[in-house]
């Protein structure tokens, strides 16, 4: 049978486990130029918070009743499509279910050797991706220049920072805990963190940034960014990637003054990865380079069991999690081809 976890409604606030319910379906079938695969990993991300509402928004809810969505990692148990053969490791959108049936050109082949495959929803999927061209097509950092990034432990943050470095650039974090603004630091070779929680974050910024802010990468909002429009240079750019700390508002919760960008002549611009396909191909190529030269580090947090998936998506917007956010659905396993 297919284990799946459905949406079972629409949360007002913060999602609770009383939104999912796990159900069990018959394994899909396939046609020609199909591919059948078992998922191993599946990716939980923040955008996940909006598919789960029906209001506005650039891509259509997950439907109540449907399995939800979610970036996947998954090993071909039947193939009837010529690029694909069984036991093939691929990557997908495949969602919150054991197994997923669709045409090939659904899925992308990877290649163990390269890198472990669990890469392909993090550094080397779309959160590195985001961090790519958000930091280098909007962002356009120089050497010399300070990038400040946001949840800069995070799957998407982590990468920025270390991307802004290999530009020559003074690159700081923030973060909500010591232990990450370590992690960090002399993990990751920021060159500071700032602890949102416990500092005075525009004192704080403002020493950690002795020369202002060229770049703001921004993942959170709210009062963080409104501590980083008052340390911004002329003609500071920034990537608008999320806005965390709003998803789960029931009210409006105001905003920053927005003065400083018009002072400072800074550019603000939102984007939406999946826009901008186009750069997958270089972004894989220096990226992956970059990570086999270990000169791009990763965390991943693994939770093991397609049933811990609603407990863990709540625990991200709780900021429980450290590094990138990975359900271990299944084991791969060697298997003959039934076709």
């Amino acid at each position: 049978m297919n284990r799946q976890i459905r949406l079972k409604s629409r949360p007002s606030g913060m999602p609770s486990p009383a939104n999912f319910e796990a159900v069990e379906a018959p394994v899909p079938t396939i046609r020609d130029g199909d591919v059948l695969r078992r998922t191993l990993y599946l990716s939980l991300d923040p955008y996940m918070r909006g598919r789960m509402s029906d209001a506005p928004s650039y891509a259509a809810p997950v439907e109540v009743g449907a399995v939800m969505c979610g970036h996947t990692v998954s090993q071909v148990v039947e193939s009837r499509h010529p690029d694909f053969t069984t036991g093939d490791i691929v990557a997908g959108y495949d969602g919150w279910q054991l197994f997923a049936a669709s045409p090939g050109k659904d899925v992308r082949k990877l290649d163990p050797a390269i890198a472990p495959v669990s890469t392909a929803l993090g550094v080397l999927g779309m959160p590195g991706f985001t961090a790519f061209v958000g930091l280098f097509d909007i962002g356009q950092p120089k050497a010399g220049e300070t990038v400040v990034v946001s949840a800069a432990s995070g799957a998407v943050g982590s990468i920025v920072g270390q991307l802004a470095k290999t530009r020559g650039c003074h690159a700081v974090g923030i973060a909500g805990s010591r232990e990450k603004c370590r992690f960090v630091v002399d993990e990751l070779g920021f060159d500071a963190c700032v602890n949102y929680k416990t500092d005075d974050l525009v004192q704080a910024l403002r020493m950690a940034c002795p020369n202002g802010v060229d770049v703001d990468f921004e993942n959170v909002g709210g009062a963080v960014l409104a501590a980083v429009l008052k340390v911004l240079n002329r003609g500071a750019r920034i990537p608008l990637c999320g806005l965390i700390s709003e998803y789960n508002a029931t009210e409006n919760i105001g905003g920053p003054n927005l003065r400083p960008l018009l002072v400072n002549r800074a550019m603000i611009r939102g984007f939406i990865v999946s826009d901008h396909q186009d750069r997958f191909p270089a972004f894989l190529k220096e990226v992956t380079l970059l990570v086999r030269q270990g000169r791009i580090k990763y965390r991943e947090d693994i939770v093991h069991g397609l049933d811990m998936a609603p407990s863990a998506l709540i625990g991200l917007f709780e900021g429980r999690n450290f590094g990138k956010l990975l359900v271990r659905v299944s084991e791969s396993e060697q298997v003959s081809d039934t076709t």
